[in-house]
């Protein structure tokens, strides 16, 4: 059995600079990666859920070091996503480059699928329009075939349709500005693939391919289906698995081809807490079928590489972690639970500095529009913030905090003459001491499992919590690390707090 290395600590570079990687390639969230190349440039889009700005949008010249360049939306479609919305929002997006315009088509589970478009990925992107109405579509797809025609493939949510083992094809305008008809299901056997989702539509050699994840998100394997035809019928191969590889469920992503004609397959494992982290395997094509990973047995199945030479040169990168807040604009690696307000935070009015403005906390924290999140960059590592408290009333409070089911922050709260150092959970607020100071640096030390320990310096004296803590996987996300800025009165002027960094370590 293939040996993975346990030490993912950060900073997890993939690149092993010696013309080879290792994966995963992006030890971090980023769920249902779709990739495309366009000259020597390859762009890809994730999942991003409740979670705004959404849409995240990475580049790489290699397939193999990735940075944030962008987010494609700044809301949710719908006021309802003001609130945050566990486990919903945006699911799994398909970006296309097609008549000198990039493409993205993305579903919200509850509401439909949306198409925006660019002139490049780091421009503006268009408000999202609803392409399809309707509950329980997901993982939406266009493809352009060579007569110019349209298409639109798309899977079900079972947990909204009641179903979630059919793939539907149907027309759509070349604008992407409507389905022409309801089209039809080209693929249905559940006793094979009892569930069927993430499609993607390619054409080589003649033939039609869908990619489609199956097995379900933890324990699944990649299919192939393919036809002459585009409505099928469709015969399927199952090209990549665990098999001996310590790679669980290694599916949904996209087959993705180089500039010199080699391909290669990005796809997600499922870690739990640590979210969805990103994989890239080679791929031979034998006999018009995509072979995926290495070992393939006798039936074609292949299992997933951990060490393989790179497609081609590039430079190290990889996605923004670390913030000194020196630029006017925020860092993309941030994001808010919820659909968010340009005047929850500022970056120019105390430069160098983040500065966020209370919001009225929530009953259950977990469900915080305003907190600053960013996914965790390895399964081990230190984090640590400064910040200066400014309440203006008694129950202001703010800090660091570590989210996912369940919530834990470590900060300080104003109680009128002195300052509160306090610790937020799920099971309450403890006090851990009092001070006369406004100015507070925590650390969060978090170790592979997940477990972490917490500690605080106030006049330069560090003390630590002796407890440690588990982190905790949010719904259909990893567990998160960032700011909070709350307040216990949901009326008068709020408080803010500035933030001098957030460094990892």
């Amino acid at each position: 059995m293939q040996q993975p290395d346990k030490n993912i600590a950060f900073p997890w570079i993939p690149d092993l600079s010696n013309g080879r990687y290792k994966n995963p390639i992006i030890c971090a969230d980023y769920s249902d990666p779709d990739v495309i190349r366009v000259g020597d440039d390859y762009f890809m889009v994730a999942s991003s859920f409740n979670c705004t700005p959404g849409l995240p949008i990475l580049h790489s010249r290699d397939l193999v070091n990735w940075k944030l360049i962008n987010h494609a939306i700044k809301n949710v479609p719908g006021e309802k996503y003001f609130a945050v919305q566990l486990g919903c929002g945006v699911w799994a997006p398909a970006i296309r480059y097609h008549n000198n315009k990039y493409w993205i088509v993305f579903p919200t589970p509850d509401e439909g699928l949306y198409v925006i478009t660019a002139n490049h990925p780091v421009d503006k992107w268009t408000e999202p329009h609803l392409l399809k109405a309707g509950k329980g579509l997901i993982d939406p797809a266009p493809f352009w075939d060579d007569d110019g025609k349209a298409y639109l493939v798309h899977a079900y949510a079972g947990s909204r349709a009641g179903i979630k083992h059919l793939l539907r094809v149907s027309p759509m305008a070349p604008d992407c500005s409507e389905l022409l008809d309801e089209g039809e299901i080209v693929y249905n056997n559940p006793e094979k693939h009892p569930t069927l989702e993430g499609p993607k539509l390619h054409k080589r050699n003649g033939w039609y391919f869908i990619s489609a994840p199956a097995g379900g998100v933890q324990n699944g394997w990649q299919v192939i289906l393919r036809s002459r035809n585009i409505y099928g019928p469709y015969e399927d191969k199952i090209v990549l698995a665990q098999g001996d590889s310590p790679i669980n469920g290694p599916h949904q992503g996209a087959l993705v081809d180089t500039p010199s004609g080699e391909w290669w397959f990005v796809h997600f494992q499922d870690t739990g807490i640590y979210g969805r982290i990103i994989h890239l395997q080679p791929v031979q094509w034998v006999d018009d079928w995509p072979m995926i990973g290495i070992n393939q047995n006798a039936d074609g199945v292949g299992t997933p590489v951990l060490e393989y030479a790179k497609p081609c040169k590039g430079d190290e990168s990889i996605p923004q972690t670390s913030d000194d807040f020196q630029s006017p604009i925020l860092g993309l690696q941030w994001q808010w639970t919820a659909n968010h307000y340009d005047n929850w935070y500022s970056l120019t009015e105390n430069p160098g500095h983040l500065r966020l403005y209370t919001q009225p906390v929530m009953a259950d924290v977990r469900l915080q529009p305003n907190l600053l999140l960013q996914k965790f960059p390895a399964r081990s590592f230190t984090v640590e913030t400064k910040f200066e408290l400014h309440a203006k009333s008694a129950g202001e409070s703010a800090g660091l905090v570590i989210a996912g089911e369940k919530q834990y922050m470590l900060g300080l709260e104003s109680a009128g003459d002195q300052n509160l150092i306090v610790l937020i959970t799920v099971d309450g607020k403890r006090i851990l001491g009092e001070t006369d100071k406004s100015i507070l640096t925590v650390k969060a030390m978090v170790g592979p499992e997940g477990q972490f320990t917490l500690a605080y310096s106030i006049g330069g004296e560090v003390k630590l919590l002796p407890e440690k803590f588990q982190t905790t996987q949010g719904t259909w996300i990893g567990a998160r690390v960032g700011v909070f800025g709350i307040k216990s009165e949901t009326t008068g002027e709020s408080g803010y707090t500035d933030f001098a960094y957030f460094l990892f370590t």
